[in-house]
Parts: C-alpha cells; sequence; structure tokens
C-alpha cells in the first residue's frame, strides 16, 4: 500500500473512533425527592392564577417561593368528575428533577356529575436548582 492509502485509513478510522464518542446525559436516579400534594387553598396566590387561566388545556409548569418548588400538571377540561391524579415518581438526577403522574377516570362504582371539571395537581418540595423534566 501506498503512503497516502495508509494515511487516508489512519485518518478515517481516527474520525471515527473520535467521532463516534457521545455523551451521555446523566439521567440516574440519585434519590427520590420528598414532596406533598398541596390542596387548593394553599396554593400561592400568584401560582393559582396561572392555574385557573391554564386550567382548560393541559399544562406543565413550575413556580419557586419561598424556598420552595411547585410543580403543577393540569390534565385540560374532562367530561365528568372523578378524575384523580397520582403521583408516582419524584427523583432528583444529577442534571433534573424527573416527575411524572398519572390521570385516573372515576371508579366505575362512583356517581359522576356531568359537568367539566379540569383536573390538576400540585407537588411542593424544597427549592432545587435543575430543570424539571415531565415524564
Amino acid at each position: 500500500m501506498g503512503k497516502i492509502k495508509i494515511a487516508a485509513i489512519v485518518f478515517i478510522v481516527t474520525a471515527l473512533v473520535c467521532g463516534c464518542s457521545v455523551e451521555k446525559t446523566k439521567t440516574e436516579k440519585i434519590k427520590d425527592l420528598e414532596f406533598t400534594v398541596v390542596p387548593e387553598e394553599e396554593i400561592p396566590e400568584e401560582l393559582g392564577e396561572k392555574i385557573k387561566e391554564q386550567q382548560e388545556n393541559v399544562f406543565k409548569f413550575t413556580y419557586a417561593d419561598k424556598g420552595y418548588l411547585y410543580i403543577a400538571q393540569g390534565y385540560g377540561e374532562q367530561e365528568t368528575s372523578g378524575y384523580s391524579i397520582v403521583a408516582d415518581q419524584l427523583y432528583e438526577t444529577e442534571n433534573a428533577i424527573y416527575v411524572h403522574t398519572m390521570l385516573q377516570g372515576p371508579p366505575k362504582e362512583e356517581t359522576v356529575s356531568e359537568k367539566p371539571t379540569y383536573p390538576y395537581i400540585v407537588l411542593k418540595l424544597e427549592f432545587i436548582d435543575k430543570t424539571v423534566v415531565f415524564e
């Protein structure tokens, strides 16, 4: 083989090895986070107003106040009453906070009102300066 072919092969192999390195995102759980579900009457006024403005649509946002982080998630308009929301995961990784909630329909045995409702949940935890990822 000529020197040019060998140099080209070395260049290509080096480019492949160096160019293909992929930085892994830091999504491994460090720890579960403690939180409380905030009753409607304890939601900070500014956050409550924002929820009211957005309640007819699906929403996901955060709000920080007095050393606490509030995570709000709404499921938009539902046709009846009886819906509930479960927060089944809230954990911290190196780069972010991950939250997962689920909307649960009315139990079959429950009598529901045939008027629209706007289920949402607000979680409160100590303030952590990280991006919140809704799953």
